[in-house]
């Protein structure tokens, strides 16, 4: 079987779309070369593109992995080229996509990648890289400077590992050379994620020198971005159905839901794409949008997960198929609800409706384990902000309080069967100790979980009325399991 390449395009089949054309130069660099990226911002872009009937313009993308070299080697042996498998009830949607002209891995590439990203015409630098890649910590914000990626590229800031440490490295080589800064465009689930990233770089950049600070602060822009795209991982039984499909190998194939969205602030130093022709909002404040999305859809995303990993279920479509566990999800919205600022172009309940809907797609199987990853760095954005501001404003958070057990019930990683929780987090050792040490006892379990700051800071567990929230949903999980639990919270006022 043939492989997909620039050469084999011509051989798509007729029910597969090629691109347009291929960008001829590189203007963005992107940070993290995962599924998400390669179904949200190269697709955006590539639509963009052609809408200005400019294919072959200069905003190619430069994909930089920075753990692992599996994304780079299977993308460069198909000359960046992959698939978008668009999956709802009603069949596949495939394009071959070809905005990604580059691609490199930060491991044996660093030249090259640092060039890249010093080069003149290189005009945005974005990131995909998780909650977890910005060596902050998440109950405040603030730079960790003992982190240990942060910390070693303090030490030795010509060898960069961290996103953060490639961004101001690169922002220096800039500023000595040509003078030209770049946007640096956060696309991940952080609240205000273009404030806090620049406060990131800022506060890297002042431990190295004040005049480098003081230039990132005059000249460089750091947009804020809400973008949402269901994008599960690409499983085995994909790629061969793919293969059928376009009758040859594509070794990078990604599969995602038909809705996408993005609300970008437009505030872009060197340029940009016109995102907006292919639907990008472009707008003055993203904050709203970008609220509404992490407590609503990230919240109940991450809640599902772990009360539908508890309780037995493999992906989240089976979870969204339980009218309790739905009943849930909708009494938990209505908890978040009073907390937005909603935008005037957004109809509140029909985004409710359909999260619902598409959270129930079952030909996007999207596991819950794969949703549970990472909580520590999850929960303060998706559900902590929000316990805040209910709590402060005497409204419920029994719902909240519920989701909050449900993860450390999760964390604990033994699932209501006595069989072992695979739980990846950047705690993971402290959970296991948590575990180890106090085996099963729900309310000892509660208040170690609770005095992990870094997660709940100092204020939450203080609270009796949220303390005390999660102490009994969580002996409740351990006592009745979580789906009787979740139906008992359904029957609260």
């Amino acid at each position: 079987m043939i492989r997909l390449s620039d050469t084999a395009l011509q051989a798509l089949p007729p029910g597969v779309a090629a691109p347009a054309g291929r960008p001829s130069a590189v203007s963005i660099v992107h940070l993290g070369l995962g599924a998400f990226h390669r179904a949200h911002q190269v697709e955006y872009t590539e639509d963009a593109l052609r809408l200005a009937g400019t294919p072959r313009g200069r905003w190619g993308i430069c994909g930089v992995s920075l753990k692992t070299p599996g994304a780079r080697d299977r993308l460069a042996a198909q000359d960046g080229l992959y698939t978008l498998v668009r999956k709802s009830p009603r069949g596949s949607e495939r394009r071959v996509l070809g905005a990604l002209r580059e691609v490199r891995f930060l491991g044996d590439e660093r030249h090259d990648v640092h060039e890249r990203l010093a080069a003149p015409d290189t005009a945005i630098v974005s990131l995909t890289i998780t909650e977890k890649g910005y060596g902050h910590d998440p109950a405040t914000g603030a730079l960790d400077a003992a982190h240990p990626e942060i910390a070693p590229d303090l030490a030795d800031p010509g060898h960069p590992r961290s996103a953060v440490g490639l961004v101001v490295g690169s922002l220096d080589a800039r500023r000595l050379s040509h003078g030209r800064p770049y946007t640096v465009l956060c696309c991940d689930n952080l609240p205000h994620n273009g404030a806090l990233l620049r406060g990131l770089v800022l506060d890297f950049a002042r431990r190295r020198d004040a005049a480098l600070a003081g230039w990132i602060d005059h000249n460089v822009t750091f947009p804020s971005t809400m973008v949402d795209r269901i994008v599960p991982a690409t499983t085995p039984a994909d790629g061969e159905e793919n293969d059928r499909a376009l009758g040859m190998h594509d070794a990078a194939p990604v599969v995602c839901e038909p809705f996408r969205q993005w609300v970008i602030e437009d505030a872009f130093v060197a340029g940009r794409p016109p995102w907006e022709l292919a639907g990008a909002e472009l707008v003055a404040d993203v904050a709203p949008f970008e609220t509404m999305k992490l407590r609503l859809l990230n919240g109940s995303h991450s809640a599902l997960a772990y009360l539908g990993f508890l309780a037995g279920h493999e992906f989240v479509y089976q979870v969204a198929a339980q009218p309790a566990f739905v009943a849930y999800m909708r009494a938990l919205m209505a908890e978040a609800a009073p907390t937005l600022r909603v935008p005037s172009s957004v109809d509140l309940a029909g985004y409710r409706d359909a999260l619902v809907e598409r959270f129930a797609n079952p030909a996007l199987p999207h596991r819950t384990w794969q949703i549970a990853m990472d909580g520590s760095q999850k929960l303060p954005q998706r559900l902590l902000g929000t316990v805040r501001e209910n709590l402060a404003a005497g409204r419920p958070i029994v719902r909240l309080t519920l989701a909050v057990a449900a993860w450390m019930r999760y964390a604990t990683g033994v699932d209501e069967r006595g069989a072992a929780i695979d739980v990846r987090d950047p705690l993971g050792e402290q959970f296991r100790a948590i575990a180890q040490r106090l085996r099963g006892d729900p309310d000892a379990l509660c208040d170690a979980f609770l005095g992990l700051r870094a997660v709940f800071g100092d204020d939450l567990p203080a609270q009796p009325r949220f303390a005390g929230g999660v102490r009994e949903w969580l002996a409740a999980l351990y006592r009745e399991g979580a789906a009787r639990t979740v139906a008992t919270c359904n029957q609260r006022a």
